[in-house]
């Protein structure tokens, strides 16, 4: 299904940039490559690039992907040492005695 979503979304993209196209230059990207609009090849393209934004659409309303809040949070210890190596622990009032 991951693949699935980004083919999707490659497929939005396209249809930004060419819509971006049409409204700045008025240049019609797809229908130059395929054979203009009526073409059955642009047809299928412009077909491809609405089912996509539907696809899109849903992806709009599913909830936020927990794996990144995971990955930030790590294993819920917190690491507060420094790149210098050798800390000194303070936790249990001993310090390291160094000769």
């Amino acid at each position: 299904m991951e693949i699935l979503k980004r083919i999707a979304l490659a497929l939005v993209i396209i249809g930004a940039i060419n819509w971006g196209l049409i409204g700045l230059f008025q240049f019609d990207l797809v229908a130059t490559l395929f054979g203009g609009q009526a073409a059955a090849l642009s047809r299928v393209v412009y077909t491809l690039v609405g089912i996509s934004g539907i696809i899109c659409l849903g992806l709009l309303f599913e909830p936020a992907e927990e794996e990144n809040r995971d990955r930030s949070m790590g294993s819920g210890r917190v690491n507060y040492g420094t790149e210098f190596g050798d800390d000194t622990d303070l936790s249990n009032g001993n310090r390291d005695k160094r000769d």
